[in-house]
């Protein structure tokens, strides 16, 4: 049996049916799942890494902000050169590849570290981002074709499950192993010996490396269990060449225009969201640093928790109807956040989380509705405006920068977005007639 993948490649893919084959593809499905709770923890401890190097690298709020831009950038950087290496390579050997790539980044958190250079972890997180574009791109379509095409949704929904876990706990242990709960307050520090500020700088920033080591050792781990392991093939097939659009022409569908610039919005607030959250439970509502992972943890497991209940209601609600109501809450919590006060904005940051968890798939699925040949093209679109992760949080960075150290100000950009991403979920996921001219090929 054939199926064609999200680049548009047909592929053989398992037809046995019964008891033997759903073992013969069990392991399989665990590595491929594994992939998916590894790439969660290397976003979930993005939270933890933005507060930890501004004090470990002496950064301002914009700069720590370029921890989230060197991460997206790769994604936009990588998402082309990613579906190349996966047709000349193929899906086995390129998700090795991603774990690989995953891993430099990982251990570079070691000389990055030893020199509290701020550039080099910057770089580090890059190398992780092109990994993680590779092994998203590889993982995602190999996990669907893993098995009966009828019950490829489901093994998504599950491996994507894990996903959500992973995010849930990375907050945990980054609050264990790598923030010290130890913040001094800058007449203290005025006051400190540059022999013992220098220590105290070392000590911080060394704080990463034995996290970055465990991690990359069991990426390593996974890429040889995966060399190992017998997965079945994906092998082109040929088959009549299908013209079709330009990468330009396909935004001549409103919809799918509409739907590139709510996911740029969205992917921006979800980062801005979580990227300061540690920073803002400390100074608005008064927790240490440790306990404020902690509720970063909450705010994941809301946001896993979100996940599956937009699932049910979505069976009861239409799509764009409950994405518009979502964001008004939204809209309403962010308003919270920003003129609320105390332990009140934490719970209407975890109230986002809640709520916005189904943004990113619904606003996908509007966006390719009635494309057709176009599908492929709309979904590389799609996937390249999550490049609004390393764009919108420098922005929120500089806006709490101007503000004198503002953070509750800066929480009006992800109020912007969700405005936006209202309008596309009201009027703009509507799908209309080509518009008649014609962009550039």
């Amino acid at each position: 049996m054939q199926v064609t993948n999200q680049m548009g490649d047909q592929h053989e893919v398992p037809t046995e049916k019964g008891v033997g084959a759903g073992k013969k593809y069990l392991l399989p499905f665990i590595l491929i799942t594994s992939l998916f709770f590894l790439w969660g923890m290397a976003h979930g401890l993005d939270g933890i890494l933005i507060p930890h190097l501004k004090k470990a690298c002496q950064l301002n709020n914009r700069q720590s902000t370029l921890i989230d831009t060197s991460i997206f950038f790769a994604y936009f950087i990588m998402a082309i050169p990613a579906g190349l290496i996966i047709k000349k390579i193929g899906y086995k050997n390129s998700i090795i590849t991603g774990l690989l790539v995953f891993a430099a980044g990982a251990f570079l958190f070691v000389p990055a570290a030893n020199s509290t250079n701020f550039e080099l972890f910057l770089f580090a997180l890059f190398v992780i981002g092109c990994g993680l574009t590779i092994l998203e791109t590889s993982a995602n379509p190999y996990a669907a074709i893993l098995g009966p095409p009828e019950s490829s949704s489901n093994r998504l929904n599950l491996a994507a499950s894990f996903n959500g876990l992973a995010v849930t706990i990375a907050p945990f242990l980054g609050g264990i192993f790598i923030l010290s709960g130890v913040n001094y307050s800058a007449e203290q520090m005025t006051a400190m010996p540059e022999a013992t500020k220098a220590a105290y700088f070392l000590e911080e920033a060394a704080a990463v490396k034995l996290p970055y080591i465990i991690l990359g050792s069991i990426l390593v781990l996974v890429a040889i269990l995966f060399y190992f392991m017998h997965l079945p093939s994906m092998k082109p097939q040929h088959t009549e060449v299908e013209v079709k659009p330009g990468f330009f022409s396909v935004l001549k569908f409103s919809h799918l225009s509409w739907a590139v610039v709510a996911q740029f919005f969205y992917v921006g607030a979800q980062v801005c969201v979580t990227s300061f959250f540690v920073r803002i439970a400390q100074k608005e509502a008064g927790l240490d640093e440790k306990t404020a992972a902690y509720y970063l943890g909450i705010y994941g497991f809301l946001f896993m928790a979100g996940r599956f209940s937009g699932t049910f209601f979505l069976k009861f609600v239409k799509d764009y109807i409950l994405l518009s109501i979502y964001c008004v809450i939204s809209v309403f919590l962010c308003l919270v956040a920003i003129y609320g006060s105390g332990i009140y904005i934490i719970y209407a940051l975890g109230g986002i989380g809640f709520f916005m968890s189904i943004m990113f798939p619904t606003i996908f699925s509007l966006g390719l509705v009635g494309l057709k040949s176009n599908t492929e093209t709309g979904s590389s679109w799609l996937v390249m405006s999550i490049v609004g992760g390393a764009i919108l949080p420098y922005g929120m960075g500089t806006l709490i920068d101007i503000k004198h150290d503002d953070i509750q100000a800066g929480y009006i950009i992800p109020l912007v977005c969700f405005l936006i991403i209202l309008y596309f979920g009201v009027f703009g996921h509507k799908v209309k007639q080509p518009i008649s001219s014609q962009l550039p090929e």
